[in-house]
């Protein structure tokens, strides 16, 4: 029996499913007299730490917490949960942690991009059970601002490289903690926390210690989903934005079989977009959160979810907030969640106030949240102009001419699935909605959508070097090729495809083989 320390925020359902995928059964804190009753505790830090705490201290877990701790029992922190461990964190300043181990939490200070988001190595520098049947060279998924800095150097499990070295594990005793998420790491982290659940591991080193680590490009498969005309849930693929052909909806498949095929093959990250024009959904009532549960059981990588997160009134008068749409698709096994025409609503008014509320779906889901939790879809067409000053927006220059020999252009954003165009450019979007907490921006194009032409590697690299997060590369894949385009001419920092993974054309695997030793990416 595992004991998981549930607080109420963000994804703990994969780890759930992780533990019982490996033949565990999992009981949920509900009263702290269960953490000392645990006889193998795990605590999956979700979201803020500022918000980790408060709601630590407002159900009574701070001090049986700090009970268990200190009589060395086994206990692994995932992400928030390692960080928990440390006096306190500059994500929230006053605020104390449980300070079991000395030294605080800082954030990353690095011209690389903020959040670290994907699958990076790790290099031991003492034994433990955790690594058994490891050979060293896996990579894990992370995705964090914050990092620990511990006063005692022995403490030190692990380390990881992101501009400098960090530590990205901890040990002491019973007591273990990981910055990256093994619930996450597909079969390299099922593999470390099937070590730490059983009752024998013995404490060991990787067959090899890599002498550095780097990030990986990320290979992301999406998945477009929305109702046929019979109502089923299917996976479609839009040419230019058009899911129908021949009258009818295309149907490429059923979202949670796709999504585990593309977790087999190899997919870093699976993205569910929901395109369903919802009239009236109650919260409860989402179709998408039954697909995230069953995908969520079999599907161990970063799940993204985006569509129909946002304020709503029912039929009933019942109102549900963004925040309470997102924490739904948390619980449902969302690691993200993805937000597209809103985003550009609130910027809107954003650039007209001169001001932010606060209370905007991208400002209370990061808050709460993290700042890793939020994605921004952005969906913009180009529109050339017959100079860099025609218009007030970030034009660029293009080596692709318009149709009469225009050599500028700038990127319209565009919402409703880009059937309406707004006064916004792509580049003050990125900007706008990184101020107001996103931690990613999915960059798509309406120009290259379902044409096999390629990247718009202008857009990419126009929004890439305006923003310190990451950035997805979407829309106009047709070949192997064009991955290596991108990644080799600008600095995106993941790739993302779906019609091309859904006929087949192109599998993920050999995107992998075709980067392999021109990119860094996870074998």
């Amino acid at each position: 029996m595992i004991t998981l320390l549930d607080y109420g925020a963000g994804n703990v359902r994969s780890v759930v499913n992780a533990i019982e995928h490996l033949g565990e059964t999992v009981r949920r804190v509900q009263r702290p007299e269960d953490i000392l009753d645990a006889e193998k505790l795990v605590f999956p830090g979700v979201g803020a730490f500022g918000s980790m705490m408060q709601m630590l201290h407002q159900r009574g877990f701070v001090t049986p917490l700090k009970q268990y701790l200190a009589a060395d029992r086994p206990f692994l922190g995932i992400c928030l949960g390692m960080q928990a461990l440390f006096a306190g964190s500059e994500e929230a300043p006053g605020v104390a942690g449980l300070g079991v181990l000395p030294g605080f939490v800082r954030r990353f200070r690095t011209r690389l991009a903020v959040p670290h988001i994907g699958w990076n190595g790790i290099r031991s520098r003492q034994s433990s059970p955790l690594f058994a049947g490891l050979s060293g060279d896996e990579k894990f998924y992370f995705v964090h601002s914050y990092h620990v800095c511990p006063d005692e150097p022995a403490v030190a499990l692990t380390l990881t490289d992101y501009g400098a070295p960090f530590v990205s594990a901890v040990q002491r005793g019973n007591v273990l903690g990981t910055q990256f998420h093994p619930e996450k790491s597909g079969p390299a982290g099922l593999r470390m926390l099937a070590n730490f659940l059983a009752t024998d591991a013995g404490r060991c080193r990787p067959q090899r210690t890599p002498a550095g680590t780097a990030l990986a490009k990320r290979i992301i498969a999406c998945l477009d989903v929305r109702t046929d005309d019979d109502g089923q849930l299917v996976v479609t693929k839009g040419d230019r934005y058009d899911v129908r052909q021949n009258g009818a909806v295309r149907n490429l498949g059923r979202p949670v079989d796709l999504a585990r095929n593309y977790y087999q093959q190899g997919a870093d990250e699976i993205t569910f977009l929901n395109i369903t024009g919802f009239r009236d959904f109650p919260l409860q009532d989402m179709p998408m959160l039954e697909v995230l549960t069953q995908t969520s059981r079999e599907v161990f990588v970063p799940l993204t979810i985006g569509g129909g997160i946002r304020d709503f009134t029912d039929k009933h008068g019942r109102h549900y907030s963004a925040l309470e749409v997102a924490g739904a698709y948390f619980r449902g096994g969302a690691d993200k969640v993805s937000i597209g025409s809103d985003a550009v609503a609130v910027v809107e008014d954003f650039l007209r106030t001169k001001k932010a509320t606060g209370k905007s779906a991208i400002e209370e889901i990061a808050r709460v949240y993290g700042n890793q939790a939020v994605v921004i879809s952005i969906d913009p067409r180009r529109v050339y102009v017959p100079s860099p000053d025609a218009v007030a927006h970030h034009v660029i220059e293009t080596t692709l001419p318009g149709p009469r020999g225009e050599r500028w252009c700038w990127y319209q954003c565009t919402i409703r699935g880009g059937r309406e165009g707004r006064p916004v450019d792509a580049v003050t979007l990125a900007r706008a909605c990184e101020g107001l907490g996103a931690g990613e921006i999915l960059l798509n194009c309406i120009d290259r959508d379902g044409t096999h032409d390629g990247f718009d590697l202008e857009l990419i690299q126009a929004v890439k070097s305006a923003v310190t997060i990451p950035v997805i590369a979407s829309s106009g894949a047709g070949c192997v090729e064009h991955f290596a385009d991108v990644f080799t001419g600008t600095d995106a920092d993941a790739a993302l495809a779906a019609g091309i993974f859904h006929r087949g054309e192109v599998t993920i695997a050999a995107v992998k083989e075709h980067l392999t030793r021109k990119v860094e990416i996870r074998p």
